[in-house]
Formats: C-alpha cells, structure tokens, sequence
C-alpha cells in the first residue's frame, strides 16, 4: 500500500512528517502568508462559490498544514457544518490547532494527524473533500484520490486545487536566465510536478465526473508579491533539500530580493482548480 513515507526524492514540503523544526517553522511561515494573500483569497472564494455551501455539509481539508483553508471556509460561513483538517505532520496540526483556538474556530474545526494515502477510519462521512495545493506533494495521487472517493459520500464533490509546477520560474541574471536554480527549486518543492495537467484522467479513472474548473497565473512581474513570502523560505528550506548550501541559497534568494527593490523581478507558475462529483457505481 502507498504511503507518504515511501517517499524517495528531497521535495521538503512532502516530509514534513520527519522535517525539523526549522524548516517546519518556515513551511508555516509561507503557507500561514500565502493563505492570507489576495490570490489565494481568490482561489477559494471562486472555488467556494462554484460549490454553493449553505446546507450544513461536511467538510474535509486534507492535506491541511496550518489549517489556514479549513480556518477560512470555517470562519466564511456559519452554514457550513463542521470542518475536519488533517495533515501527516503533527507539528502542524498542533500549529492549525492554536491557530484555530486564537481565532475563535476551536469548536468548528476537527484536527487530526493522518496520511492521505491512508485514512480508515472516516469512510464515507463527507459532502466535500478540498485538496489545497496537497497533489503535487503525494507519493500516489491516484491512490489519494482513490482514498477521496471513499472518504466522500457517493455522490460528495472533490476540489483539486495545485500549481502546475513545471511552469514555475525565477528568473534570474545567470547566463540561462534561471533554468538551473528553477530546476534544483523543482527538486526541493514538489514531487508531482505535472500532476495538474493530468488530473482531469486520475478523476475520471478513480470514479470522479468533472464538473469545473478554473485557470490561474501567479505571476509577479518587476517588484515580488505573491512570491514575497517564498524567499525567505528557500533560504531554509533549499540546503534542507540539499540542492544548495546554505551560502549558495542565501546568494540566490539575495539576488531575487535585490531584483524586487530594482523593479527587475520576474517569478510565474500556473496554477488550476478542478471540482468533480462521485459517479456512482451501484
């Protein structure tokens, strides 16, 4: 059976189960920041719309970390039922935990640790299940969606929402304009990189019918914005991965800083969410 922990390459935000404490601290830092940005506001208020809420249903935020998506659709409608966020990391659910406590959601909000390849013990208890930028880190995503279908209701609605992550870039002033950091940042911060351009197949192949979806680019272009909050992060999390030194990724997060100040910064990915419904099969 698949699991989080068969995993072979360095992707850092795949092994927060064994990560320490520093680079926990700084995958929190980012997904705590990126939550809060305008375009990941975006992303969920689209995707909470296209799925129209409002009678109570059961929702799942799988793959949560911090809980910052669990705590946004918690706190955005007092309809909804409650919400369970599970993670593999037990750091960062205890994070989401105090989050969620600080920001009056304790009683709305379910915590739990668990790996979602594997999660036995919630069969079929959910209206939705929202796999947040969750994919492109797992080791199987069709076992992940396998798992999905079964943890859902028969006819319950999956949301798939990842980078594309092929398409990620940084440009720099090297010679080939980034390529090479662009691939070691490939190396160090996803495992599935294309596994948004291959989703609309593992659904239906995994008993989902596509319902909609939705394009995004992230795209910063002369000053950082959205990317703001990534660059301290890689100067943690790229030597963890050990795709760089410590120096060697201090350097290059410098530069990429340097070239915001300049009004020379140049940082993309493609991004995409797609909602499916069970089929039924019976």
């Amino acid at each position: 059976m698949a699991s989080q922990k068969h995993l072979k390459g360095p992707d850092v935000y795949a092994r927060t189960f064994a990560a320490d404490e520093k680079s926990l601290l700084a995958i929190a830092a980012r997904l705590e920041a990126r939550a809060k940005h305008s375009f990941f506001q975006q992303v969920v208020g689209d995707y909470l719309g296209a799925l129209a809420l409002g009678g109570n249903e059961s929702v799942l935020d799988l793959g949560c970390g911090t809980g910052a998506i669990a705590r946004m659709i918690a706190s955005r409608d007092d309809r909804i039922g409650r919400v369970t966020a599970i993670d593999i990391s037990p750091y960062l659910v205890e994070t989401g935990k105090r989050l969620a406590s600080e920001e009056g959601l304790a009683d709305k909000i379910t915590f739990l640790t668990g790996d979602a390849h594997s999660i036995d013990e919630l069969q079929s208890q959910f209206d939705v299940l929202i796999m947040h930028t969750l994919v492109s880190h797992v080791v199987d995503p069709s076992t992940v969606l396998q798992e999905a279908r079964r943890l859902l209701h028969p006819d319950g609605r999956i949301v798939v929402f990842d980078g594309d992550f092929e398409s990620l870039t940084y440009a720099t002033d090297a010679p080939d304009g980034g390529a090479e950091t662009d691939r070691l940042q490939a190396i160090a911060g996803h495992t599935q990189g294309r596994v948004m351009r291959l989703m609309p197949r593992l659904l239906s192949d995994n008993g989902f019918r596509l319902e909609w979806s939705k394009a995004y680019v992230a795209a910063d272009i002369g000053r950082s914005d959205f990317w703001s909050s990534t660059l301290p992060a890689l100067r943690v999390l790229l030597p963890s991965a050990g795709v760089m030194s410590e120096r060697e990724a201090s350097d290059y997060v410098d530069k990429l800083e340097s070239a915001s100040l300049k009004n020379t910064f140049f940082a993309s990915c493609n991004f995409y969410t797609m909602i499916a419904r069970g089929i039924h099969t019976g």
